[in-house]
């Protein structure tokens, strides 16, 4: 079996009649070799099927090409139902992509995990680190930062961590929903929300509970953890708790979808008996029967927007923001 040689640098070179230095600057990236010279190196590269060596470039650079995105959450939810995740993960891959740089993807539902995140990070095996998915005041993002690494966060951080990070405006859609049930009549106006140990759980309760407190009407809260299952359970606890809710916000799409299936399941007709308003817009909230009213939150344009952020991290470039929030929008279907 034949096997044909690596091209090497050096071969590029005598195929573009340059020396071994000027193709290394074009690989690499540089903007001070002449337009013609670079054609001529490219042309080269293509024709030879040249692939730059990454160890020896990494060790040139300091570089390993690589960005990590750490969801601290288990594989089962990760790969569940829950459609945030494939969303936040597009736009990271695309913006990345864009920068060729390669995505690595961890996940951290464990304090095991957690410290097998950190020795990964703390080696050297990527250039950044982003966060998504976050639980409670977790110290890792803050840690990674103290260390030098570059460090963003989806979602505000929970407690002091000092790190930068790209949200949404929870509290602003979550009180144009509740208005807009406010502004059609609905009095007596239930909340799924989410977890609470997560910034969008906490942001979205306190939008449904400062415009319940303006509207001076009486709050009812079930707790949920963005699923359909608990949205369902959820909803069910409403209605026990209270048979004449007339509207309820919930604090994502797949909770809705689990209060529209309760309220099914009740003979409650929606919207004329209980209107019902989500918050994510994901695609199959077009399909639900009827079509779910819900706030918009652009998760693809936020893990865009923090691949972005990470880079110019990584580069070193000055005057970042420290946050970036994303606006919502509310989106009326038949639901509500």
């Amino acid at each position: 079996m034949v096997t044909r040689e690596r091209p090497t640098l050096e071969a590029v070179a005598r195929r573009a009649g340059v020396s071994r230095a000027t193709v290394s600057r074009v690989v690499n990236g540089s903007t001070s070799v002449a337009a013609s010279i670079r054609e001529a190196v490219t042309r080269a590269v293509d024709e030879l099927g040249y692939v730059p060596n990454q160890a020896a470039r990494s060790l040139v650079t300091q570089r390993t090409e690589s960005i990590a995105l750490i969801l601290p959450e288990t594989a089962n939810r990760v790969f569940s139902d829950d459609l945030f995740f494939p969303a936040i993960i597009r736009g990271v891959g695309v913006e990345l992509e864009a920068a060729d740089k390669q995505l690595v993807l961890m996940m951290a539902g464990s304090a095991r995990s957690h410290g097998r995140v950190e020795r990964y990070a703390v080696a050297g095996h990527v250039d950044g680190v982003m966060f998504a998915s976050m639980h409670g005041a977790d110290p890792l993002p803050g840690t990674l930062a103290r260390l030098g690494i570059p460090v963003i966060c989806s979602g505000r951080p929970i407690g002091r961590a000092d790190v930068p990070y790209v949200d949404v405006d929870h509290f602003g859609g979550v009180c144009a929903a509740v208005r807009h049930l406010v502004a059609a009549g609905r009095r007596r106006i239930a909340t799924i929300a989410g977890p609470q140990d997560m910034v969008a759980g906490i942001d979205r309760l306190a939008g449904y509970r400062a415009t319940l407190e303006e509207a001076g009407l009486v709050q009812h809260v079930a707790i949920g953890d963005f699923t359909r299952e608990s949205g369902i359970q959820a909803m069910r606890a409403l209605l026990a708790g209270d048979p004449a809710l007339d509207a309820v916000f919930v604090a994502s799409d797949m909770m809705a979808h689990g209060a529209l299936i309760a309220l099914k399941d009740a003979g409650r007709r929606v919207p004329s008996d209980v209107a019902v308003i989500g918050f994510d817009d994901f695609e199959i909230s077009r399909y639900s029967d009827p079509p779910l009213t819900t706030v918009r939150q652009p998760i693809a344009d936020m893990g865009r927007t923090m691949a972005r952020q990470l880079l110019g991290l990584v580069n070193g470039e000055q005057g970042l923001p420290d946050a970036v929030v994303l606006p919502t929008e509310l989106v009326v279907r038949e639901s509500a």
